[in-house]
């Protein structure tokens, strides 16, 4: 039963965050983007501090280290992230494209966590799981030496960077023993980001005045809220204590199928052979990184280092 409910959990949850990236291109046709992403996590912040009131003792901060693990937080995984995500989703990029990019953070993140400990080191086969995912954005992002600043690819880089600081933020939180209930570090970062992507919008010359409010727009806007932050980072925690790390990360590669679909079927997208060839480099530079704890959950051998 449990392992039925784990199964069905894993499923919405990729559902919910592969069909997320729908939703952006859907709402883009109505917010400008930095505002967009602003609006999700005021909404979205809102909602997971109220949940934080109810199921933590005491929802705020209250020591250096905690309130440094919400800056980070709020700096790399909420602003810098969707900063880049939705600026790229802006131009000429798919949903399973923008899906596919993003799904390479677990590989960066097992780069990053290799160099930031010094204990640590990447093997050659660690360092071909990298490069066969960086092979992998390349595919996706076609790149013309005669055109490295066409708008495709340029947009397509944004997305790629968006996993990037994803991957380097992750890393960076999980060096700092701050004893923060993860609930109460998400919503604390989803509000201090909602106040960075303000700041940024202003800055990008966005206005209210810009946006447009349609049925499309205001849907794709809950959507992204209520759905895919809010209640798709409480099935995120649950998991997270009930899967693991690895499995948990492998959302990553099953959410791209669900954009796909959804991009299919509401906003007419295509699946171009490059979107799921590149998938497939990337999904293959995870499990030369990862081999090791693989290895252990499927058969209960001690990992050794990647």
């Amino acid at each position: 039963m449990t392992q039925t409910r784990n199964a069905l959990l894993f499923l919405f949850l990729a559902a919910v965050w592969g069909s997320a990236f729908m939703a952006i291109n859907a709402g883009l046709a109505s917010f400008p983007p930095v505002l967009f992403a602003a609006l999700r996590y005021d909404i979205a912040g809102v909602l997971m501090l109220g949940y934080a009131a109810y199921v933590v003792d005491d929802p705020v901060p209250r020591t250096r280290k905690q309130w440094t693990v919400v800056a980070i937080a709020a700096v790399f995984l909420i602003a810098a992230y969707h900063v880049l995500l939705f600026v790229g989703q802006n131009g000429p990029v798919t949903s399973a494209t923008a899906a596919v990019l993003v799904s390479l953070s677990p590989v960066l993140t097992t780069v990053f966590a290799r160099a930031l400990l010094p204990s640590e080191r990447l093997t050659a086969v660690g360092v071909v799981g990298l490069l066969l995912g960086l092979v992998g954005v390349a595919v996706l992002s076609e790149l013309d030496p005669n055109n490295l600043l066409g708008g495709a690819t340029v947009s397509k880089l944004l997305v790629f960077g968006a996993a990037t600081a994803f991957a380097f933020g992750s890393v960076l939180t999980q060096r700092i023993d701050d004893g923060l209930p993860i609930e109460t570090m998400e919503a604390w970062a989803m509000l201090g980001g909602a106040a960075l992507m303000h700041v940024v919008s202003l800055g990008m010359g966005e206005s209210v005045a810009e946006i447009t409010w349609t049925t499309r727009g205001v849907a794709a806007l809950l959507y992204l809220s209520l759905a895919a932050s809010a209640i798709g980072f409480l099935v995120y925690f649950d998991l997270l204590d009930r899967l693991g790390a690895i499995e948990i990360n492998l959302v990553s590669y099953v959410a791209p199928i669900f954009a796909a679909i959804s991009g299919y079927l509401v906003l007419q997208e295509s699946l171009n052979p490059e979107t799921a060839f590149g998938f497939l480099l990337i999904f293959g530079g995870f499990v030369l990184l990862k081999r090791d704890a693989i290895r252990e959950q499927l058969v209960g051998r001690p990992a050794e280092m990647s």
